[in-house]
C-alpha cells in the first residue's frame, strides 16, 4: 500500500468514526443533552425575564402570574437532566476486546444521537417558550384577558421539548452493549 493511500485512509471520516471509543461518543451525547438543554432554558429565561421586568414597570400585577413562563423555561433544563440520567444508566462495561465491536459502536452512536436530539430539541423549545413568555408578559400588561389565551400557546411550545425527550428515549433503546462473555 502506498503512503498516500495510507494518509487518505487515516484522515477519512469513516475511519475517525470507527476509531473513536463508543464511550467517548456516549459521554459527548450525554453532555450535549444536559448542556444544550440548560442553554435553551437559560436563553428562554433571559428572553422572558427581561420582558417581564420591563412590562412589570407599567403593570406590577403581572409579575407573579407571569412567573409561569419562567417555570416553563426551567422545565426545559429539567428535561435535559432527566434524559442525561437515563442515558447514563445505559452505559455498561465492555471487555477491551469488544470495545470496537459493531454492537458497541451502535450503542455509543445511539446514545450520542439521543443526546444531540434531546439537547437541540430543548434548545429550540427554550427559545420558543421564552419568546412566547415574553409576548405573554407584554400583552398581559396591556390587556389581562389575553394571559390565558397566550398561556395555552406557551403550553404547546413547551411540548416541543417533550417530543425531543420521547424521541431521545426511543433512540436510546437501541443502545445494547455486547455481553461480557468472551
Amino acid at each position: 500500500m502506498s503512503g498516500s493511500a495510507m494518509v487518505g485512509d487515516s484522515s477519512s471520516w469513516s475511519r475517525a468514526l470507527t476509531q473513536i471509543s463508543p464511550y467517548t461518543f456516549s459521554a459527548v451525547g450525554i453532555a450535549i443533552a444536559i448542556g444544550v438543554s440548560v442553554l435553551g432554558a437559560a436563553w428562554g429565561i433571559y428572553i422572558t425575564g427581561s420582558s417581564l421586568i420591563g412590562a412589570a414597570i407599567k403593570a406590577p400585577r403581572i409579575t407573579s402570574k407571569n412567573l409561569i413562563s419562567v417555570i416553563f423555561c426551567e422545565a426545559v433544563a429539567i428535561y435535559g437532566v432527566i434524559v442525561a440520567i437515563i442515558l447514563q444508566t445505559k452505559l455498561e462495561s465492555v471487555p477491551t476486546a469488544q470495545i470496537y465491536a459493531p454492537e458497541s459502536l451502535r450503542a455509543g452512536y445511539a446514545i450520542f444521537a439521543s443526546g444531540i436530539i434531546v439537547g437541540f430539541a430543548n434548545l429550540v423549545c427554550g427559545l420558543c417558550v421564552g419568546i412566547i413568555g415574553s409576548s405573554c408578559a407584554l400583552s398581559d400588561a396591556q390587556n389581562s384577558s389575553l394571559f390565558v389565551k397566550i398561556l395555552v400557546i406557551e403550553i404547546f411550545g413547551s411540548a416541543l421539548g417533550l417530543f425531543g425527550v420521547i424521541v431521545g428515549i426511543i433512540m436510546s433503546a437501541q443502545a445494547s452493549w455486547p455481553s461480557k462473555t468472551t
